[in-house]
């Protein structure tokens, strides 16, 4: 029997060198495509957000690539000969890596908020090519260890195994380190010199030991492809000016405003900054934030508030200006926005303004009873509050940490029609036994979407106090929400749990 060994060698000659070399292949090809998995949902995100749905397509759409990539890979195995087709398959990826970048983002630009269809669209773009090309490494390396069928079974797990190890791998580099450390594009461009430059190596060092020219035009038009791909990533419109471990985010001058700053968060308007007066509050939830600010404390009493969510830190900058001798201690799980906001936005921290960096639900659950006197839930993944922010468990760590006065004042966005406004304020009322919502007079009647502030309180709301305020400082249109006409507003929506929260869902309509 005629041993198929990857340096192409007699079965006598065979040494440790080509299954290390096997090994390597099939952990770099396997790990390439977990990378790519990985920064995908980021180089999508900007245009299609961060949900559960773009998550799903990732996941699906490289489960397909792998899946199709394999067949194709150990299809071509058993009718050409594997050490022929090696190098260009991983050179091939390496050029569909790189040309990924300018793809996406023209493509995302045509596709930004799109339903479902868009969000696979965009997905397969970012993913599926180079995860087929790099899936169908490993069939033609297993076919060409193929040397005793009594061992068929050894070699095939043994590589199995060593390319589910190069995903796992990758998987934990790139959330750990790489995405922490690095822009995507870095990440990206990075995967396809390293694939690149295996492919070209590998290439080589086969044409030595079994020389079998390629035709010139099979060069040149990988060449050419490869030279049109790295020029094509280079003036590709990029959506970012930061990239942070969370977001694709950029910071706006105000053109009517010589102090405004407009804080975009994965292409979203976030926040609104006033550098020159922190009192000013833009945004008409803000607006009602402050309201319920003033109505609970006069202007200048102290007030102990805790922030769930950082962003531009326009809420607790006002409270501080507003309120000085209280305390704001911001939760923000991404700590390059804190860094954003010290470089851009003017943050200055201090005893009466503490970041702290880390998850919400976790510092909250730390944080001692009745620690604090008003509750600000302002937390967002791209429009939807993350999941385990918005659940009844959530819900009853924010009544523990509030003195028995204490209002709990939430950001919600939802659209028509309303199913998780409507499952967020019962989940909140069956901690809270007294709840208002404010929102615009449209939007609670169900014509358009909008953001909405829920406000709880263990004890009687000072509801005339908010009404007045809102009629005062809010610069459009919005209603107070209480009694039955919020009890009308909720119906039979379920209360969230930490077992059943299917938030993106329900945001996502009809």
């Amino acid at each position: 029997m005629t041993t198929l060994l990857l340096d192409g060698a007699d079965p006598a000659d065979h040494h440790a060198a080509a299954p290390k070399l096997a090994a390597a292949l099939v952990f770099l090809a396997s790990g390439a495509v977990l990378v790519l998995e990985t920064v995908a949902l980021r180089l999508v995100g900007p245009y299609v957000g961060v949900t559960l749905q773009v998550t799903s397509a990732v996941i699906g759409v490289a489960l397909g690539a792998i899946a199709y990539g394999a067949w194709l890979g150990g299809f071509l195995a058993d009718r050409q000969d594997p050490r022929r087709l090696l190098a260009p398959a991983l050179v091939l990826a390496a050029i569909a890596t790189a040309v990924t970048l300018p793809v996406v983002r023209w493509a995302g630009e045509g596709l930004r908020g799109s339903a479902d269809t868009g969000i696979i669209l965009l997905t397969a773009l970012a993913i599926f090519l180079p995860a087929a090309l790099l899936s169908g490494v490993s069939p033609l390396v297993v076919k060409l260890q193929l040397g005793d069928l009594r061992r068929t079974g050894q070699v095939v797990g043994k590589l199995s195994s060593i390319g589910t190890l190069g995903g796992i791998t990758a998987t934990l580099v790139t959330g750990f380190v790489l995405v922490a450390a690095l822009p995507t594009t870095v990440i990206i461009l990075g995967v396809a010199v390293l694939l690149a430059a295996t492919g070209i190596s590998l290439g080589v060092y086969l044409h030595r030991r079994d020389p079998v020219p390629a035709p010139p035009r099979a060069r040149a038009l990988l060449a050419a492809v490869g030279l049109a791909g790295a020029g094509l990533s280079t003036v590709a419109p990029n959506p970012c000016d930061i990239e942070t471990a969370y977001h694709c985010a950029s910071v706006v001058e105000d053109p009517a405003n010589p102090f405004g700053r407009l804080l975009m968060l994965n292409s979203a308007r976030h926040s609104y900054v006033d550098l020159g007066n922190p009192e000013h509050l833009e945004f008409a939830y803000t607006q009602w934030l402050g309201a319920v600010a003033d109505a609970i404390a006069p202007e200048g009493q102290p007030l102990d508030t805790l922030h769930l969510g950082g962003g531009g830190f326009t809420m607790p900058r006002y409270l501080n200006a507003t309120r000085p001798g209280g305390t704001n201690e911001v939760y923000e799980i991404d700590g390059g926005l804190v860094d954003l906001a010290r470089r851009e936005l003017e943050l200055r921290a201090g005893p009466d303004l503490t970041p702290v960096v880390g998850d919400a639900r976790l510092l909250v659950t730390a944080r001692p009873e009745a620690s604090a006197d008003f509750v600000v839930g302002d937390a967002f993944g791209h429009l939807v509050v993350p999941w385990h922010l918005a659940t009844r468990e959530m819900a009853e760590q924010i009544r523990r940490t509030l003195r028995p006065t204490g209002v709990y004042a939430q950001n919600v966005i939802d659209y028509p029609p309303l199913r998780f406004i409507r499952a967020e304020l019962a989940t909140v009322a069956d901690v809270f036994p007294h709840v208002a919502l404010t929102g615009p007079p449209e939007a609670l009647a169900g014509e358009q979407g909008a953001n909405f502030v829920i406000v709880a309180s263990g004890a009687p709301l000072p509801l005339d106090a908010i009404r007045a305020h809102l009629t005062t400082t809010a610069q459009e249109p919005v209603t107070l929400l209480t009694g039955g006409d919020l009890e009308a507003f909720v119906r039979d929506a379920r209360v969230l749990t930490d077992d059943f929260a299917p938030v993106d869902q329900l945001l996502a309509g009809p």
